[in-house]
């Protein structure tokens, strides 16, 4: 469905820039991907695959997702060349990830594995979970890579870190803070991006579902987001993975007022692309009796403005004022930040403090974390996503 996207940015051009330092980096090297199952992880294996590495391996908990990225790199012609290939259905939190890490030693370490949805923000045990990887995860991957530095370091940030209003964006501001602690011992960089349209869990993935099963469309219809096609969400990864300087945080080039796109304004286009009218609603309810079977021209889609927490209406890939270039490479801003000091050992007990405490609160979470990131703003409204269709 990237034919829905209209494509405002051409990352082929910064790809064939850089192609001379892409092949000298990867060709012949060792490569660990940590949540490569996932749409962009799996995107930046593909990439990586044209410059021939010797040896990738691949981390992801979701077992299933592996066994497809498998299927769907065997049944190409990227791993024809005979690469030491293999795959690990395991956590990185956990013990047997460092039997991982430390069985090579690694020319680029790349990180994909986050909680990365809005929706992930609920209650005190969903924040937990959300933190302990997103944090506690970035934590202990960097500690990994002191004993045992890589050449290139990089992990994936999002359009959500700048200014954030919700947990999973501040907890990248906050992984963002951490990565460029160690800027000055090992190269570390990170990329801040557009939704991924259709990918993985996404809302736009679910409007494929919700086809299949013939169930109707609900979509917010008022927010706008910049939007990047699976492919070109690899291609940002890969160029931030390697090109510019230790701690620079890269964000597409898209413009704030003319790039976003209303969510509405895709949903209308996926219906009439699929061949049907889109029927509007008054409600959730009113979607879910509408008979298919006597409308077969027409599709119901529910349009509401959005009430839960954490979603600000627009998105923006930096804060006014953050050091940031705009006209450095052609598809690609860079962010240019200072080493920062802030002890793991100190955000570990903190935040531990707050999990291990029965009588803590969301609020509690919320307290915390702004202590780490003054510029969160969190939006509560009382409501989360999985109170929506």
């Amino acid at each position: 469905m990237e034919f829905l996207i209209k494509k405002y940015i051409d990352f082929d051009i910064d790809i064939k820039n850089y192609n001379n330092l892409l092949s000298t980096e990867i060709n012949n090297k060792n490569i660990l991907v940590i949540g490569g199952a996932g749409t962009i992880g799996s995107n930046y294996i593909k990439l990586i695959l044209n410059y021939k590495p010797l040896k990738i391996t691949v981390v992801d908990i979701n077992e299933n997702g592996l066994t497809e990225l498998t299927r769907d790199l065997r049944s190409s012609k990227l791993l024809d060349y005979n690469p030491t290939y293999i795959t690990y259905p395991v956590n990185l939190l956990s013990d047997t990830f460092d039997k991982i890490f430390n069985s090579a030693n690694w020319d680029v370490v790349a990180n994909f594995s986050a909680h990365k949805h809005v929706r992930s923000e609920k209650d005190k045990i969903s924040i937990e979970a959300l933190l302990k990887n997103n944090i506690f995860g970035t934590i202990k991957l960097l500690n990994l890579c002191k004993s045992n530095p890589p050449k290139y370091f990089f992990s994936v940030s999002t359009d959500k870190a700048a200014n954030p209003v919700n947990v999973m964006g501040a907890s990248k501001s906050l992984m963002e803070r951490l990565i460029l602690s160690k800027k000055d011992d090992f190269r570390v960089s990170t990329a801040r991006f557009a939704n991924v349209a259709f990918s993985n869990g996404s809302l736009l993935d679910g409007f494929i579902y919700r086809l299949m099963k013939k169930q109707p469309i609900s979509c917010p219809s008022d927010i706008k987001r910049f939007f990047v096609t699976p492919e070109q969400s690899g291609q940002i990864c890969l160029l931030a993975t390697f090109i510019g300087e230790s701690g620079n945080i890269f964000f597409p080039k898209l413009d704030f007022d003319n790039h976003q796109i209303y969510f509405k304004e895709i949903a209308l286009d996926f219906l009439n692309a699929k061949g049907f009218t889109p029927k509007v609603v008054k409600s959730e309810k009113e979607g879910k009796e509408f008979d298919f079977n006597k409308n077969l021209s027409e599709y119901p889609i529910y349009l509401f403005e959005t009430e839960t927490s954490g979603e600000k209406t627009f998105e923006e890939f930096y804060s006014q004022e953050e050091d940031f270039e705009i006209n450095k490479y052609d598809s690609l801003g860079v962010i240019n930040k200072q080493s920062t000091e802030v002890s793991f050992m100190e955000v570990i007990a903190d935040f531990e403090s707050v999990f291990n405490n029965a009588s803590s609160s969301k609020s509690d979470f919320i307290s915390l974390i702004k202590r780490y990131v003054p510029d969160f703003n969190h939006i509560e409204t009382g409501k989360n996503l999985d109170q929506k269709m």
